[in-house]
């Protein structure tokens, strides 16, 4: 993959690299409806295909909170077309990474020396580059350790570039200024805290401890007297990411044991530590061959308000759930429901939410889950589909639900996405019910 030499760091260079896509995406449509004069029939797959090339590759350039959301686009199931989905996903993975000279700028700038005056063995190349740093590997006093160096000018342009990544958000995904307000205002949060390594060190160092604990769960060394605000150093860690664990085909048992370990870490941050793990895409996890699993980066934790917290499982409580009036009462105090909405909008929603919780929550409102069945997982992507052309969910008047829910439906379906591909069935218990 072609390297980086430089990253616009300055707010004209950066939009003026948005409007080049906005351009090109112009181009393409100009094209489409050209095509489609001739061939009425014709579909948006080679638009859409076309379009997510142009705003993948601008972004990559950009790195940083564009890039970013664009990962987490392609995280929401049913969000994007196909297209987006599987050229944004390559930002958790594969985003063109910086060459040396700019990795050497950095180091300079942050701790005053060179990597290889710290390190030995310091990887020219990235050996993993996404949307916020990319990662070298190196030696540090005989130990293998991981350094995440942060991308130059990521911190300073995270208003600017939310700023001008919603007009091109909303012309493409077609969400109303509204909603991609709400959506932008709890993205910047956590953006802003994505990009304080410091504080990320202290989360890891924290959860790892609260967590140490858990079978089958394990997380590395931090260094926090080698890191700073914009690099981290830690413990190297072998393994393999899902696709690659996956491929070594390993035995039932080892995947019931990986499937577990993941269920009861979720399990017991969001309900006994009340802060969670919020970026659980397959390249935060390192699988062992035991069945074992290393969780790493810390950048995205979110903390749960106890009032939020206390009503928002209650929605997903089996008995609540199918309590009309309860049911009702919690949609209204979480703005699912809104004051303003007519009989017929309030029955409309009201449905809408209930279709999504019940399966959000399903596999809460029982002992053992099975994630291997196909059937559940079809119904997510069916509704997915369904909603996201439904010109009246469309057109609703505002955005609804409470910021929190945000980063926990993603971390539920990012969660749900990986136990699906593990296939097993899981001890859900009945914790969730406790401790409400």
């Amino acid at each position: 993959m072609k390297e980086l030499d430089k990253i616009p760091v300055s707010k004209v260079g950066r939009a003026s690299r948005f409007i080049s896509a906005g351009a090109k995406v112009g181009g393409n449509y100009i094209k489409y409806y050209s095509k489609k004069m001739l061939n009425p029939d014709l579909d948006r797959t080679t638009l859409d295909a076309d379009n997510a090339e142009d705003v993948y590759d601008a972004l990559s350039e950009l790195k940083g909170s564009a890039l970013k959301v664009a990962q987490m686009l392609s995280m929401d199931q049913g969000l994007l077309p196909t297209a987006y989905a599987d050229k944004f996903s390559q930002a958790q993975y594969s985003a063109p990474p910086l060459s040396y000279p700019l990795v050497v700028r950095t180091f300079i700038q942050q701790i005053g020396k060179a990597p290889g005056e710290v390190y030995k063995n310091f990887t020219p190349s990235a050996v993993k580059a996404a949307s916020i740093g990319q990662v070298h590997k190196a030696e540090k006093d005989g130990l293998q350790v991981a350094i995440k160096v942060q991308y130059p000018g990521v911190a300073n342009s995270i208003e600017s570039d939310l700023r001008i990544v919603k007009p091109l958000a909303q012309q493409l995904f077609n969400i109303k200024p509204a909603e991609m307000e709400y959506y932008m205002s709890e993205v910047k949060t956590k953006l802003i805290e994505e990009c304080d390594y410091e504080l990320e060190v202290a989360r890891g160092i924290e959860i790892s401890e609260a967590c140490a604990h858990i079978p089958g769960i394990k997380f590395p060394k931090y260094y926090p007297e080698l890191s700073g605000p914009r690099i981290i150093t830690m413990e190297w860690i072998e393994g393999k990411h899902l696709d690659e664990f996956l491929a070594t085909n390993p035995s039932q048992e080892v995947l019931a044991k990986a499937s577990q370990s993941l269920w009861d870490f979720y399990n017991y941050q969001i309900h006994e530590l009340r802060q969670v793990h919020a970026d659980p895409h397959p390249g935060n996890f390192i699988f062992q061959p035991d069945g074992s699993v290393y969780v790493i980066d810390f950048g995205c934790v979110k903390e749960l308000p106890t009032e939020f917290y206390n009503k928002y499982f209650q929605l997903l409580n089996g008995d609540l759930v199918f309590d009309e009036r309860e049911f009702d009462r919690l949609l209204k105090e979480l703005k699912f429901i809104l004051p303003s909405d007519k009989p017929d909008e309030k029955a409309y929603f009201t449905k809408v939410f209930f279709e999504i919780i019940e399966l959000l929550g399903r596999p809460f409102r029982t002992e053992q889950f099975d994630f291997g069945d196909s059937s559940y997982f079809e119904k997510i992507y069916q509704l997915g589909e369904e909603y996201s052309k439904d010109k009246k969910l469309k057109s609703a008047n505002g955005a609804r639900g409470p910021k929190d829910a945000l980063y926990i439906n993603r971390t539920y379906f990012g969660l749900y996405s990986i136990l699906s591909k593990l296939g097993q069935s899981v001890n859900t218990g009945t914790t969730l019910l406790k401790s409400v």
